[in-house]
């Protein structure tokens, strides 16, 4: 670092590394937390998408079977005026101070939750609607999930960068530069002691020979 070797700005220097020992030590922990976090979350994470995965396999094949006894016309008739509708609200929660989603979900369902007469459809089909019924709510959190992850992990990136680079260089460079000030003023300490030793010296020559000052 390109600074003046003066005792004013070696106490400008060891409180800088000060706060930015004190600044790696919090950050670090706080990432090793977020990291801790983001682990748990993301084994959450796993669990619901394999059980959505499932779910959802499960109400393609329902659909498949429901198809395979009925047209297409008739199961498009039956389900083109559908009896459930869904609000999705969207607000901010707080994972380590990293601004996460948090979706609600908000159904509102008709008399009859089956948007087609029984006449027109077989079972097959109340079965298939009844599946996506309760596969939606767990694809809504499985989506709040996986954005949680993103954003942590961006936050985790972010945090790494400023550990490595507290650490790596800029805690480094304020050593380097306190020593070598503190080396540049013990030299000049001595040379200032060398030349007072010098004049001393000279003066008590002076004194001893009668010669005048």
């Amino acid at each position: 670092m390109n600074v003046n070797p003066t005792r004013m700005e070696l106490k400008k220097l060891k409180a800088r590394l000060k706060t930015a020992e004190r600044g790696h030590k919090l950050l670090k922990d706080k990432t090793d937390e977020m990291v801790r976090r983001f682990t748990s979350i993301i084994k959450e994470n796993k669990r619901y998408r394999d059980d959505v995965e499932k779910d959802v396999s499960r109400v393609l094949k329902q659909f498949s079977v429901a198809r395979s006894v009925i047209s297409r016309a008739r199961i498009e008739l039956a389900f083109s005026m559908p009896a459930v509708s869904v609000d999705l609200d969207c607000e901010k929660g707080n994972v380590m101070s990293v601004a996460v989603p948090k979706l609600t979900f908000n159904e509102k369902k008709a008399k009859d939750i089956y948007p087609y007469s029984f006449s027109d459809l077989t079972s097959e089909a109340d079965y298939a609607v009844e599946m996506v019924g309760a596969v939606i709510k767990k694809l809504v959190r499985l989506a709040e999930i996986e954005k949680s992850t993103m954003m942590l992990a961006d936050e985790i990136e972010k945090g790494k960068r400023r550990v490595n680079a507290l650490e790596n260089i800029m805690i480094p460079n304020l050593k380097e530069t306190i020593s070598y000030i503190t080396m540049k003023l013990e030299e000049n300490d001595r040379n200032s002691r060398t030349r007072l030793m010098k004049v001393k010296s000279m003066l008590e020559e002076r004194e001893n020979t009668g010669s005048p000052v």
